[in-house]
């Protein structure tokens, strides 16, 4: 809490700082940058040019550039939650910070040619290479922001970034949360430190970005409900609205992902040439990942549920991967009809514990450790309306075998009407704790010989606004490997010998009529082949109903209304806490449920306010839903915040 008290007054001061420093110097006599000294004179303030949004740039990794966005609409609404993503298709927990249960699976977005550090259910909020931004700004920037949690705590999320020359760009960011939760021993509390820089030479040759982040993700685990709260819970007992009355299984334990990752991709154009018809250019780069991760469970005494222990006490299981990889790229550029670049990379990897078992079952290793090389490319180019985006990458050398290769094809009848076929095909390695787990306890000690997991995927897409956007995704999945419960009652890896394969049917429309809206979002899905592997719900559902409008001659720009989300019975995944995954279980068919918000949102300026009533309809019926056995769904709650904008 210090931390992210101490941070959010430094961001929030900077500026004006900086502010302070400039308006010095102007008085001092000096014209900055031709600058005319009464432009900051405050008699003349309303005279001063303010930057255009549109120069307020946030750049991806892979340099897709967007602007600033200080708008209000009803897609910041479904964003304005921990995530701060658009989390349609996920169940959260009871609290705050929490893992989600997945509604609907995105196969083929999963292009991976390596295995995953486990512990997936805690990655939601991890931020990954692809979740760092850059920037390019003529003022500095600030971004708050703020939401309420449940019981004792709140979350934030601070931005600031400057431009210290038209070529050098600096940001820092913090976000952290802490929640105490309204069940026993459900406390959240992490925290995501990120910064990074940008430059580009002032001839265009060399491009460097580069970030570092740090991040440390606490949840204390309980087990879920024992059985006798079980009933009293389903029964809706009122005498456990106060569900700290709720007995759960163990308060004692705590789980925690740690991670820290330095990046580096840098470039340098041999030869650059550009025209009023077509930019040229031969480039070199290299790009560093050097990523530390960590998965530690802790506990005071081992609990029954989880079956014997080699400790009674001062249960520990820690987990840590170390991955550096180095990949050389060249890229040519001919302007809008083709960017080709060719990849090597070399990728050490290190995984694993610091002891060794030699158990009953057989000899358990300590560590999976090794390197990689592999080799790819990929390729953009556009031809009239046609854009055709592909990319590949393979493993060379090495223990773990794998491939990737994608093809996007697309037609844009109009800017508003883009039709697209989408095909990946891809086969790795399952993540690295199916193929090697230790525990304090007995049961959660493994070491498997595992096949690849090899998928194909096709996809089509429809993005137009004003009739439908749409995506249909077809999957086909061989030898999936998957948690669930063996034959002794205990979590285990398991690998499905047979096919798995999944249909998804997406649709989303906004119908508007004067001030008022209807924005809906609708998914069907069916597993064709292996439901006993894959569980997910039917049909899944959101529905907005809002009023939208100016109010105070036009000082307030709100939106208000309710939304509706419901999905479909289905046997839901179990989450297990030793692990930090879910596991698929078909011995109880949870109820799908309707949740109903009213929200009431607000834009004034550069700030957006959000006000919400979350799960409105408990207060009419009460709640005995779940987000995963034994784990009960999220109460009735009043939540709001703001995001706040800050241009010098």
């Amino acid at each position: 809490m210090k931390k992210i008290t101490i941070l959010l007054v430094l961001i929030f001061l900077i500026p004006f700082g900086l502010l302070a420093q400039e308006r010095r110097l102007n008085r001092g006599g000096n014209n900055i940058q031709g600058q005319d000294q009464t432009a900051r004179d405050p008699k003349n303030e309303s005279s001063v040019e303010k930057a255009p949004i549109d120069l307020y740039k946030i750049i991806s990794v892979d340099n897709d550039t967007t602007t600033v966005d200080t708008t209000l609409h009803i897609y910041k609404d479904y964003r304005f939650n921990y995530l701060r993503k658009d989390n349609f298709g996920l169940l959260p927990f009871s609290n705050v910070g929490r893992s989600y249960n997945r509604l609907t699976y995105d196969f083929i977005e999963e292009r991976e040619v390596l295995p995953q550090f486990g512990a997936r259910a805690r990655h939601y909020n991890f931020m990954e290479v692809e979740d760092i931004f850059y920037y390019n700004v003529p003022t500095p920037f600030t971004e708050l922001f703020f939401k309420t949690v449940f019981e004792q705590g709140q979350a934030a999320d601070a931005l600031f970034t400057v431009n210290t020359s038209p070529n050098l760009n600096i940001s820092i960011g913090y976000k952290g949360l802490r929640s105490l939760g309204r069940y026993r021993h459900m406390l959240t509390s992490t925290g995501n430190f990120r910064t990074s820089l940008s430059y580009s030479s002032p001839n265009g040759r060399y491009n460097m970005q580069t970030h570092f982040v740090s991040q440390d993700l606490l949840n204390e685990e309980n087990g879920g409900l024992t059985a006798t709260s079980l009933d009293q819970y389903i029964a809706e007992n009122p005498e456990f609205e106060d569900r700290s009355r709720l007995d759960v299984n163990f308060e004692d334990a705590q789980s925690t992902l740690f991670g820290k990752r330095f990046f580096l991709d840098h470039s340098y154009a041999l030869y650059k040439r550009a025209d009023s018809l077509v930019q040229r250019d031969f480039r070199i780069g290299h790009r560093l990942n050097h990523t530390y991760k960590k998965y530690q469970f802790q506990q005071s005494s081992a609990s029954e549920l989880f079956g014997p222990s080699f400790e009674e006490v001062g249960l520990k299981d820690v987990t840590r991967l170390t991955t550096t990889s180095n990949e050389v790229y060249v890229g040519f550029t001919a302007g809008n009809l083709a960017r080709i670049i060719a990849r090597g990379k070399h990728t050490h990897y290190n995984y694993g514990y610091n002891t060794v078992l030699d158990l009953e079952g057989g000899y358990i290793v300590n560590r999976l450790q090794g390197d990689i090389l592999s080799a790819g490319g990929d390729y953009l180019g556009t031809l009239g309306d046609f854009q055709l985006k592909a990319s590949g990458m393979i493993n060379l050398t090495g223990d773990f075998k794998g491939y990737d290769l994608g093809a996007r094809l697309s037609y844009a009848l109009s800017s508003d009407f883009v039709v697209a076929a989408t095909a990946n095909i891809n086969d790795h390695a399952p993540n690295y704790n199916f193929l090697l787990y230790q525990s304090d306890y007995t049961n959660y000690n493994w070491q498997t010989s595992f096949s690849n997991e090899s998928r194909q995927s096709l996809g089509f897409d429809l993005w137009a606004p004003q009739w439908l956007n749409a995506n249909v995704e077809f999957s086909t999945i061989n030898d999936m490997a998957y948690f669930a419960v063996g034959e002794a009652g205990f979590v285990r890896p398991f690998q499905h010998n047979d096919q798995v394969s999944y249909v998804k049917v997406k649709g989303s429309r906004e119908f508007s009529l004067g001030k008022f809206a209807l924005n809906n979002t609708l998914l069907y899905q069916t597993v064709l082949d292996g439901g006993q592997v894959l569980n997910v719900p039917d049909l899944v559902t959101r529905n907005t109903f809002y009023y939208k409008d100016y109010w105070f001659q036009r000082a307030l720009y709100l939106q208000t209304g309710f939304t509706l989300n419901y999905f479909t019975d289905y046997e839901m995944n179990g989450y297990d806490p030793v692990l930090a995954e879910f596991y698929v279980q078909n011995s109880q068919q949870v109820e799908g449920f309707p949740t109903v918000d009213f929200f009431f949102n607000g834009k004034i300026r550069q700030a957006r306010i959000f006000f919400k009533l979350e799960n409105l309809n408990y207060l009419i019926e009460a709640n005995n839903n779940f987000s995963a056995p034994l784990y009960p769904s999220r109460d009735f709650g009043v939540r709001f915040g703001l995001v706040w904008n800050f241009f010098m």
